[in-house]
């Protein structure tokens, strides 16, 4: 099908100056709107503005521009119905054969401190969207261009064909378009349909905060890529990134070198990375199956790896490691001298050094990852028939905000690793039990299903790695249901305890507690994680 007259109207014109000019250098006519037309007129381009063209002027403060048969006949007129092309003849209306749109920025407006109401409503999209539907339904005679990233293999593609597109290209443009206007449309309907009912454009006032949880949670994913396989090798797998994504997330990841990334490395680099993240000083976790195996703090990132590593260095084979800050060759050297074979390796940065000393693992996967805050982030998790939402769990414990239950009060330094001891806590599988000491893990036990059982492989990990646990402390995520838990700690060696409280045996694992000289405070929060 060959390109003879097109509509271009874009809210974003990046590139779309150049696209024009493309168009225009393979014969093809330009009808275009306000803004978009005066732009390409001042570069010199031969442009119909719309209100000439349907002898109609843009009206309503813009509300009303495109929306007229000889626009919205000119698209949706079939090519192979002769009775279509008499129709649009009759009351001449020529074809348009290619419509490059992009819609209001709604996503920008709605992200601006004291946004109005009638600010969103009038960044609300109607002609936009109408024209492209109108020209995705009619690909088989129109191509729809949505995305600037599509306009230089569009203009190479009709360079060497003679002015035209293929039908597979329109095809592939539509469903992009369809894509497009779902995406925007689902937009909007969650940032309203959290407003308070019955809510009103009015200039002067901000419009109302949504609700966190609108009635109707439409979502936008893009493929980032296709996995090698999933969580098994029998099962396939891909990964989406959200259109939201903000900065920090391990979505964000460019990968330096390495082979592709599994499904699993994915989940379990997304858990090193949230846990790193936590800390504020230098630091290095160690991941294996989404647990963590290894977390330290230190002076350097050096220091930090060396202390994790110790915490278990058998299941750190084969494990991820995060760090969160530049990664230098001190700490590859340091790597390599453990020989410890690292499935993916994951920093904001790395010197150029460790670059090229990293370089010799062609197989190591190295993901650079920009530090931030993944603020009002809401978590998904997938069950049959439906999807379960919530907050992120961003409670975090502060020596200001502990509570302290036994007769025995925690020194300074035990508060320190008490603190150090439930950031770690947040990030391990329930039922979760972490002895640390010194800013490091000592002993970790996670996943059980009771409780006291995660106490005795915490310990007993500590015992295989030879770390002593006397004068240790420990972090629960949840409340301790029965004294058997802190007795078995409190056998191990420790001296401190820190969790969340709210059992009806509190009494009772108080009582334990001072019956072994056991400092014990309470933070009010638990962190169940499954």
């Amino acid at each position: 099908m060959t390109i003879k007259q097109a509509l271009i109207s874009v809210s974003d014109k990046t590139g779309v100056l150049e696209f024009a000019q493309g168009l225009a250098a393979q014969g093809v006519k330009l009808l275009s709107t306000g803004g978009t037309a005066k732009m390409l007129r001042d570069a010199g381009l031969t442009v119909t503005e719309i209100g000439d063209y349907t002898g109609f002027p843009e009206m309503l403060d813009g509300r009303v521009k495109t929306l007229h048969p000889k626009v919205h006949g000119g698209i949706l007129a079939r090519r192979d119905l002769p009775e279509h092309l008499a129709t649009i003849e009759a009351h001449g209306i020529p074809t348009i054969d290619l419509v490059c749109v992009n819609l209001y920025p709604f996503a920008a407006t709605i992200a601006k401190a004291g946004v109005t109401l009638e600010d969103a409503i009038e960044n609300i999209d109607i002609g936009g969207p109408a024209m492209v539907r109108s020209s995705a339904k009619n690909y088989n005679g129109v191509a729809i261009v949505t995305d600037p990233e599509d306009y230089a293999p569009l203009l190479a593609e009709m360079k060497a064909n003679a002015g035209a597109l293929q039908l597979a290209t329109r095809f592939n443009l539509a469903k992009k378009a369809f894509t497009h206007t779902a995406r925007y449309d689902s937009m909007i309907a969650n940032w309203l349909t959290g407003l308070d009912e019955g809510a009103e454009a009015k200039p002067a006032e901000a419009a109302p905060v949504p609700a966190i949880f609108p009635a109707r949670l439409q979502l936008a994913f893009d493929r980032s890529e296709i996995l090698r396989y999933g969580e098994n090798s029998h099962q396939q797998a891909a990964f989406y990134r959200d259109t939201t994504a903000l900065p920090g997330s391990i979505a964000n990841y460019t990968q330096l070198q390495g082979k592709e990334l599994s499904y699993n490395n994915i989940a379990d680099s997304d858990a090193a990375w949230e846990c790193v993240k936590a800390f504020d000083v230098p630091a290095c976790v160690i991941i294996k199956h989404a647990n963590p195996c290894g977390v330290a703090i230190d002076g350097s990132l050096l220091g930090a790896y060396e202390k994790a590593f110790k915490t278990d260095s058998t299941s750190a084979f084969g494990g991820i490691i995060a760090f969160n800050g530049e990664v230098g060759i001190d700490v590859v050297e340091a790597m390599n001298q453990r020989k410890h074979f690292v499935e993916v390796l994951i920093a904001p940065s790395f010197t150029a050094e460790a670059k090229a000393a990293l370089a010799a693992k062609a197989n190591l996967r190295v993901l650079v990852v920009p530090l931030g805050k993944d603020l009002n982030k809401l978590e998904l998790k997938r069950v049959g028939g439906g999807l379960l939402v919530q907050t992120a769990d961003d409670f975090t414990a502060q020596a200001s905000g502990l509570k302290v239950v036994t007769k025995v009060q925690p020194t300074a330094q035990q508060i320190e690793d008490l603190l150090f001891a439930e950031r770690v806590a947040k990030f391990v599988k329930s039922n979760a039990i972490v002895f640390c000491g010194g800013g490091m893990t000592l002993g970790v036990g996670a996943g059980q299903m009771s409780r006291v059982d995660s106490t005795k492989i915490a310990s007993i990990k500590a015992q295989n790695a030879g770390l002593p646990l006397k004068g240790s402390v420990v972090a629960s995520d949840a409340f301790f249901p029965f004294r058997d838990g802190l007795d078995v700690l409190a056998e191990a060696g420790a001296t401190a305890v820190i969790q969340p409280g709210g059992s009806m045996r509190d009494e009772e694992v108080i009582a334990a507690a001072d019956e072994h000289g056991i400092a014990m405070v309470f933070t009010g929060a638990r962190h169940f994680r499954h």
